[in-house]
């Protein structure tokens, strides 16, 4: 049976330490990405409403033009006169 000496203990601490460090500051990056990916995802939500308020207006005009337009008879072709 070995026994692990104090150089081996303490390259795994420091080992164990770095991987603690990296996988902290890749957290950090994370949830800052996640804040910019939020935000952005609010400003595209606003937006999305926006623009479907906006459809929906425009869509109950061109319904209203078309009742406008529907009942009108067509109008008789106008003559072309020639001069001969």
């Amino acid at each position: 049976m070995r026994l692990v000496s104090d150089r081996e203990s303490e390259a795994a601490s420091e080992v164990i330490e770095r991987r603690w460090f990296a996988l902290l500051s890749a957290i950090r990056s994370l949830q800052t990405e996640c804040g910019v990916l939020l935000e952005a995802s609010k400003l595209a939500d606003v937006a999305w409403r926006r623009a479907c308020m906006q459809l929906a207006e425009f869509e109950a005009l061109r319904d209203a033009l078309e009742e406008q337009m529907s009942p009108r008879t067509p109008s008789a072709p106008m003559r072309q006169t020639t001069a001969a």
